[in-house]
């Protein structure tokens, strides 16, 4: 579930806000009326919406957005003669007065989004450490020198090997470099 942070200076608008959304089946993990409170409570979750207004008694919603976490997204509710009409970049804007439908919806969106990336970024490939590269260079080398292999077919060797022991590409390398070292 995706956390969300409602952030407006006045109190009485965050806990309507807040409202709505539990509502409507989502989860606030804080409502706060400046713009450090957001921050600290962004700090203690670690990725989530931030529902904020456009001004705050220590920041605007534009400072607010630059000290974020990069795992947030923002979700600015004020009037488009505020933000010109045109959302700022990295923020997702509606007009004031809300309608309830824009609100979920719009915040239905970015849920989404934030699901597909989480998703994408644990399905990348994890980059291997210099250590780990030269554990394997190595293996793929003694491979190659004593079996006349090429690095192409040493690296498939490898990978094989990985895959029917159901070890990793390290531990099947290291394996490798121990037994032809025996």
């Amino acid at each position: 579930m995706t956390n969300i942070i409602v952030a407006f200076s006045k109190p009485e608008d965050g806990k309507n806000i807040k409202g709505i959304l539990v509502r409507n089946g989502y989860q606030v993990v804080a409502v706060c009326t400046s713009g450090s409170q957001a921050l600290s409570a962004a700090e203690g979750v670690g990725s989530g919406i931030v529902v904020s207004g456009y001004r705050f008694e220590d920041m605007l919603y534009d400072e607010l957005r630059q000290y974020l976490p990069a795992a947030f997204d923002m979700l600015l509710i004020s009037s488009p003669s505020r933000w010109g009409g045109q959302a700022p970049g990295n923020v997702i804007c509606l007009p004031m007065p809300l309608k309830v439908h824009d609100l979920i919806s719009t915040l239905e969106m970015m849920v989404q989004a934030q699901v597909r990336f989480r998703r994408k970024m644990k399905n990348r490939p994890r980059e291997r450490s210099g250590e780990e590269r030269r554990l394997i260079d190595e293996a793929k080398a003694l491979l190659m020198e004593r079996n006349n292999m090429t690095e192409s077919e040493a690296h498939r060797y490898i990978q094989k090997c990985s895959m029917d022991s159901g070890t990793n590409l390290v531990e099947t390398a290291q394996m490798v470099i121990s037994l032809i070292h025996v």
